[in-house]
């Protein structure tokens, strides 16, 4: 697949996966309104020059991830190959956002149609407009990680630092020769 644009607009919390490590998951839009979730990112593992904001235009190569049954889920075939070639700014009361959001992607402003959907994995991610809103609500979340997790990265993050030491002690040895 070729490199494609994406305007990102989401950006999780990192969360700890015990077989990838520290994870945020993002979404973004492509120049056409359609929706792109990009995980797993390791996001502080990334090149500096790498690590995107929201509303960053980034161009990369997607491979559709076959283990999330959402139709919206990619990975990211090279992390060292994120490029930033943009940024939407927030000039003349968010314009270009809005005509992006507001214009290209398909907005939902029932939530019939996007709960069917989402059961029937044919959609997971959405611009809805809700016609009046009636209470925003909020809840505040453990901001500690589940120690078993933190404990099986550390494990994780030993054995890929000690195989890498063995590997470039076996290199050493072989150059010696």
């Amino acid at each position: 697949m070729g490199r494609e644009k994406v305007l990102i607009t989401v950006k999780t919390y990192p969360t700890l996966s015990r077989k990838h490590g520290e994870l945020v998951c993002t979404a973004g839009v492509r120049e056409d309104g359609s929706w792109v979730r990009l995980y797993p990112i390791p996001f502080r593992l990334l090149d500096y020059k790498d690590r995107y904001q929201k509303f960053d235009w980034i161009e990369t190569r997607l491979v559709r991830n076959t283990k999330d049954p959402r139709p919206e889920t990619f990975h990211l075939a090279d992390t060292a190959d994120i490029q930033q070639v943009g940024r939407m700014e927030t000039v003349d009361n968010w314009r270009e956002r809005r005509d992006l959001m507001l214009k290209q992607a398909k907005v939902y402003d029932r939530l019939e149609p996007l709960i069917a959907a989402a059961h029937a994995n044919q959609l997971s991610l959405a611009v809805f407009k809700p016609t009046k809103i009636l209470d925003f609500v909020w809840e505040s979340d453990d901001r500690e990680w589940d120690q078993s997790k933190v404990d099986q990265m550390r494990s994780n993050a030993d054995l890929r630092t000690a195989g890498l030491c063995s590997a470039r002690a076996k290199m050493h040895r072989l150059d010696a020769v």
